[in-house]
């Protein structure tokens, strides 16, 4: 399938996870791909040779979220390599877990919200002004925003916040024939904090618990909507938030 051949898909965060799941599948139809990271260079260029292998352009460009400065650059660069931009998934973001109200503190309050609010913020905003009329814009959420989970109160509020975002500006350029929506994926297999199979076995219990189909999503999952709300199938829709929870209630 080529449905994104031609296209020009900038995804951040994309070095591994969610990110990497969400452009090797625009790879695959067809995209050209923008690549952000702001550590991992051996996953990136594992990433960047897999997208290589698909028969399309690929460029990496690290830059760190939290700065407005680097988010602009990471956008020109992509524009100078490619000359257009034609979708955008803000997805670079960072979990905390397992902490209560009472335990967090400022400095984990102003990091979280340092990469997953004002970074996703300052994405959209250089999404707003770059992508081509008729582009999609793609805002990476949480279920968290959807169904509190306790321990995740600065976690799910860094992702709340940028979900009123997207509802604004899809009234703001919605003229321009620009989508911009929201994918709110439950806790994510093989990602994320779930990396190791290990990892927070009363939250994963909590987790599975919640979840009539009895499992936790996987990066596919994810992919198949980012897929959806990048095609044409999604033209008409627009300030919309799907959840991909597998109907989980926490």
């Amino acid at each position: 399938m080529n449905m994104l051949k031609n296209k020009v898909a900038l995804i951040t965060g994309s070095a591994r996870g969610l990110g990497k799941a969400i452009a090797e599948r625009y790879a695959a139809l067809g995209a050209d791909i923008v690549l952000n990271y702001s550590r991992d260079q051996v996953a990136v260029e594992e990433t960047e040779s897999n997208i290589r292998a698909m028969g399309v352009r690929v460029i990496s460009v690290k830059a760190d979220v939290s700065s407005v400065r680097d988010i602009e650059r990471l956008f020109s660069e992509a524009l100078k390599e490619f000359g257009k931009i034609d979708i955008v998934v803000a997805n670079a973001g960072i979990e905390m877990v397992e902490t209560p109200v009472v335990g967090f503190t400022e400095e984990q309050f102003d990091r979280v919200f340092s990469i997953n609010t004002k970074g996703a913020y300052f994405t959209l905003q250089q999404a707003a002004k770059h992508v081509v009329d008729g582009g999609r814009i793609i805002y990476i959420a949480s279920s968290t925003t959807s169904y509190p989970v306790p321990g995740m109160a600065v976690y799910g509020g860094s992702k709340m916040t940028p979900r009123y975002m997207v509802e604004i500006l899809a009234k703001e350029i919605g003229y321009r024939g620009v989508t911009v929506n929201s994918i709110i994926p439950f806790a994510v297999d093989h990602a994320g904090i779930f990396v190791d199979q290990d990892a927070y076995p009363g939250l994963r219990k909590q987790l599975l618990d919640s979840c009539p189909m009895g499992r936790l999503a996987e990066v596919e999952d994810v992919a198949n909507v980012a897929e959806f709300f990048a095609s044409g199938l999604s033209s008409f829709v627009n300030g919309q938030h799907l959840l991909v929870n597998g109907g989980a209630t926490n």
